[in-house]
């Protein structure tokens, strides 16, 4: 039988492009929208409820970080759907709306309780199984080119903006 060994390398290929693919929308989202955070942490509703989550123990803190994990993460096969089936737009709009709240609330809860969360044996395992793998994924050449072209995209922009303020001041 050898279609069953060819089958599985297909299916480990498929299956690291698409952890590959799912981790590197998470971290481009995440980069281009923590500067938007910065701005938002001052805000007193942000800083009421930063205080909140900081009072809460390890437990309900974890409760709290699951809901929006188990709530939002349907989001990318949703817009998938939708751009399968020719709503093209909405199925990005639902995506891109998605993932900003997604990694925006988990981002912040995660760096406000983190030592709380692993003071959680499980959660502490977990994290330390899968932080190896993302270092693995961030260390591959196909990550690290889309990383470079990423970079240089983002330093077009802000020439871009510098150039547009240089014409148009304030």
């Amino acid at each position: 039988m050898i279609i069953r060994p060819v089958l599985k390398q297909i299916l480990k290929g498929a299956v690291l492009a698409a952890a590959v693919l799912y981790f590197l929308i998470d971290a481009l989202f995440l980069s281009l929208i923590k500067s938007i955070f910065k701005r938002l942490a001052d805000l007193p509703v942000v800083v009421r409820v930063s205080a909140w989550i900081a009072a809460l123990g390890p437990y309900p803190t974890l409760a709290l970080f699951l809901i929006p994990l188990i709530i939002l993460e349907p989001v990318k096969p949703v817009s998938a759907y939708l751009i399968a089936t020719g709503h093209t737009l909405y199925g990005v709009i639902v995506f891109v709306v998605g993932e900003v709240l997604k990694i925006a609330i988990v981002e912040r809860m995660f760096h406000m309780s983190r030592d709380k969360l692993m003071s959680i044996a499980a959660f502490a395992w977990a994290y330390n199984l899968i932080m190896p793998w993302l270092d693995y994924l961030r260390a591959l050449p196909a990550w690290q080119a889309v990383l470079r072209r990423y970079q240089a995209a983002k330093a077009a922009v802000r020439q871009f903006f510098a150039k547009l303020r240089r014409r148009f001041p304030r």
